[in-house]
């Protein structure tokens, strides 16, 4: 029992994390984007 409890946190700490990391390369994609954008807009200026 006491083993299926700590493999139960450890699985739910490493989806806390993976969920933290996901987020994190969402805004730097997010990121990247604005600055094509902003470098199209420019060039076509």
């Amino acid at each position: 029992m006491k083993k299926i409890t700590v493999l139960a946190l450890v699985a739910a700490a490493l989806a806390v994390s993976a969920c933290n990391t996901i987020s994190g390369v969402g805004r730097d994609v997010q990121a990247a984007g604005s600055a094509v954008t902003s470098g199209a807009e420019e060039a076509k200026n």
